[in-house]
């Protein structure tokens, strides 16, 4: 299958490239720039020029393959609102492109945002909670679901708040630069809220299965841990920059970390077990907390 992937030489894209390819799939990734095209090619992939506000580029990328994953998403959190206002055009772009072909299109999201009952695992079957602050990037699921119905085998990946693994530039680097700038790791009151987590390239297999056997219309769940507890995540940092590990208040780790202080305060756990059982994938890699007490997360 030749699959066009947006956000190819991302994080998680990167991984997705990989995978991939080593099932012998051939990659056709989107490249905005020289470098992400050197990029692109040296992982074995085509090389597509355009960007996710070039929707001419988006609108061929998708045609000239059969089977489209997007991961790719402007990552400035301070021009959110217009971000996922660009997201959803290129989602719109590329869906239109794939109409009646019965192609698979597998579009990204997370699994913070769910609506869940206190005490309870997400799971597949959540909408997304409207009061959440990430709520914003939950039309981009319904838009992708509705697909399903104008001949496109449309599906959703959730993600969890953290993927980790090599090249990790994502909350929990962020909130490790925090504790080495003001001293301390620290955690939202008793710090017994929960992140789902999954590692990059069991996530990048989960990709793979989705396109190549995903339903249309479904959602499915990146998560091998289901819930970490941050005060968990803050005593691993705290013992490798040996720093106090601390409570502090929500308003106070907001001040620290802004967009992302809010979310270390989220409990949001996360069941991938309908995922496992539809598509057969399976987590292989390391979990959160074993992979950051590795020097990985703190060489720099």
């Amino acid at each position: 299958m030749r699959v066009f992937v947006t956000g190819a030489t991302g994080f998680v894209g990167s991984a997705i490239v990989r995978e991939l390819i080593g099932a012998g799939h051939t990659v056709l990734g989107l490249a905005r720039s020289d470098a992400a095209a050197a990029s692109v090619a040296s992982a074995g992939a085509e090389v597509h020029r355009g960007s996710l506000e070039d929707l001419e580029s988006l609108r061929s990328g998708a045609a000239a393959a059969d089977g489209v994953i997007h991961t790719a998403f402007i990552r400035d959190f301070t021009q959110f609102e217009t971000n996922v206002k660009i997201d959803l055009g290129a989602i719109e772009t590329m869906g239109a492109a794939l109409e009646g072909s019965g192609k698979p299109f597998v579009v990204t999201s997370g699994t913070g945002a769910l609506k869940i009952a206190p005490g309870r695992l997400g799971t597949e079957d959540d909408a997304g909670d409207p009061n959440h602050a990430a709520a914003a990037r939950m039309p981009a699921e319904d838009t992708t679901v509705a697909m399903a119905s104008r001949g496109v085998r449309a599906m959703v990946v959730r993600l969890s708040p953290s993927v980790h693994g090599e090249g990790d530039h994502g909350f929990v680097p962020r909130i490790i630069t925090a504790a080495r700038e003001t001293g301390v790791s620290a955690y939202v009151g008793d710090g017994l809220n929960r992140w789902p987590a999954v590692h990059r390239l069991d996530a990048g297999r989960l990709y793979r299965l989705a396109l190549e056997k995903g339903s249309a219309g479904a959602r499915y769940h990146a998560v091998a841990d289901e819930g970490v507890p941050i005060r968990e995540i803050a005593a691993v940092i705290g013992r490798r920059l040996n720093v106090p590990v601390v409570s502090k208040s929500r308003e106070e780790v907001a001040r620290q970390l802004g967009f992302i202080g809010y979310f270390l305060g989220v409990d949001c756990p996360a069941s991938s077990a309908q995922t496992q059982q539809r598509l057969g994938w399976r987590y292989t890699q390391p979990g959160l907390l074993a992979d950051l007490d590795a020097p990985l997360y703190f060489e720099s």
